[in-house]
């Protein structure tokens, strides 16, 4: 089941563009969870989403890595979401 890990509080400024960052889970039947990271523009378009960000050995993990990530990764994540939009 997909579930919702984190909303990141400070939306960022990419490609002209205000955006909300939120990490989203899902667990695999070894239980481990695969995570990635959807972009919701503030102007109510459609969202963006990257691929499969990183694999964490449980749900905690997940959402640990969630709350490391900084905002030069989201910039480059922003990157792949786009790429893979195309």
């Amino acid at each position: 089941m997909v579930k919702l890990i984190h909303v990141f509080q400070t939306p960022l400024a990419l490609g002209g563009r205000s955006w909300t960052v939120e990490a989203w889970g899902q667990s695999q039947e070894d239980g481990r969870w695969e995570g990635w990271l959807v972009f919701v523009p503030a102007d109510g378009s459609l969202p963006l989403a990257t691929p499969r960000e990183t694999t964490q050995s449980n749900r905690a993990a997940l959402e640990y890595w969630a709350l490391g990530l900084e905002p030069i990764y989201l910039e480059g994540a922003f990157a792949r979401a786009v790429a893979r939009a195309a």
